[in-house]
C-alpha cells in the first residue's frame, strides 16, 4: 500500500544480500497475498523495480507455502494448504502449479493478540500491549479449551484500567481459549468454505493427502487437531511453518525455470 516503503524495504534487503557489490542487480521474487488486487501486484512489481532488481517475479503467498512444505504443487493431483500469517490467513487448493480456488481472510496472529487484549479488557480490567499479548498467545495460546481442568497458569502484568496502576492478574489456557474463540472459528470456516467450493476430483485428492498448515499461527497448540475435527481430515504442521512462505520463494527463485508456472510475471 505505501509504495516508498516498500521501494526502501526492498532496497534494504538486496544491500543486506550483496553488500560487497553495489552495482548487483538482483532477479527478484515477492511473495504476494492471493487475494492482492491487480494494482497492488503493479505497485510491489514497480518498488521492486524501482529499489534495483534486474527482473521482478511474483508468487501467490500460499503456493509459496506449499512449495515451502513440501507439496507436489506442479503434479495434476490436488494438495491444500492453509497460510496463518500475521494479517492474513490464506487457504488455497492447488494443482498443476497454479490456485485452483483461493480464501483470504484478514484473520491472522495480529487478530489474534487484539483477541486476547479485548479479552483481559473486558474480564480483568487490565490493559495489555500487543508485545505482552504475543508473549501471552506463545506461552499459553490454545486453540480449545483443555479436556481436563483450566491448563497451565501465566501470571501477567499490565495496567489497572480503573486505578490507573500496574497490576498483576493470573490467568489460564481455558480462558485464552476463549478469547481466541473467534479468530480460530474464522479460520475454521476459510477452510470449510474453500473445502466446498472445490472440484469433486481434488477434493478426494485432499482426502488422502490432508491438509498442510504453515504460518506462524500454525504454531497455536491444538489447532491442527481442531480443524481435523471439524474437517473430518488428517492436517500436517508444515515443517517450520514459520519459515515456509520465504522458504517456498527461495525455492522458486533458485529454481525459476522448473517452477515458471507458479510465476507471475
Amino acid at each position: 500500500a505505501d509504495f516508498d516503503v516498500a521501494e526502501e524495504m526492498i532496497k534494504h534487503f538486496i544491500r543486506k544480500a550483496h553488500s560487497k557489490n553495489n552495482f548487483f542487480s538482483p532477479v527478484v521474487v515477492v511473495c504476494v497475498p492471493s487475494g492482492a488486487t491487480s494494482v497492488e501486484r503493479r505497485a510491489i512489481e514497480g518498488s521492486a523495480a524501482a529499489a534495483g532488481a534486474r527482473k521482478v517475479f511474483l508468487i501467490d503467498e500460499p503456493m509459496a507455502a506449499a512449495l515451502g512444505a513440501g507439496l507436489p504443487v506442479t503434479e495434476p493431483s490436488g494438495s491444500m494448504v492453509v497460510d496463518i500469517g500475521g494479517g492474513t490467513t490464506e487457504v488455497a487448493l492447488l494443482a498443476l502449479g497454479g490456485i485452483v480456488h483461493a480464501n483470504s481472510v484478514r484473520v491472522g496472529g495480529d487478530a489474534m493478540d487484539s483477541a486476547i487484549i479485548n479479552y483481559l479488557r473486558r474480564a480483568h480490567n487490565l490493559l495489555v500491549g500487543e508485545s505482552s499479548a504475543e508473549r501471552i498467545k506463545k506461552a499459553i495460546g490454545i486453540s480449545a479449551p483443555p479436556q481436563n481442568g483450566d491448563g497451565k497458569v501465566l501470571h501477567i502484568k499490565g495496567r489497572d484500567l480503573l486505578k490507573g496502576v500496574p497490576k498483576e492478574v493470573a490467568i489460564n489456557q481455558r480462558q485464552i481459549a476463549e478469547s481466541l474463540s473467534e479468530p480460530v472459528l474464522a479460520i475454521i470456516e476459510a477452510v470449510k468454505n474453500t473445502l466446498e467450493n472445490s472440484d469433486p476430483e481434488l477434493a478426494a485428492d485432499i482426502y488422502n493427502t490432508g491438509i498442510y498448515l504453515a504460518g506462524g499461527g500454525a504454531l497455536l497448540r491444538g489447532l491442527d487437531k481442531r480443524l481435523s475435527q471439524k474437517t473430518d481430515l488428517p492436517i500436517y504442521v508444515a515443517e517450520d511453518p514459520l519459515q515456509a512462505v520465504v522458504r517456498g520463494t527461495g525455492i522458486a527463485l533458485k529454481n525459476i525455470e522448473r517452477f515458471k508456472t507458479v510465476l507471475i510475471k
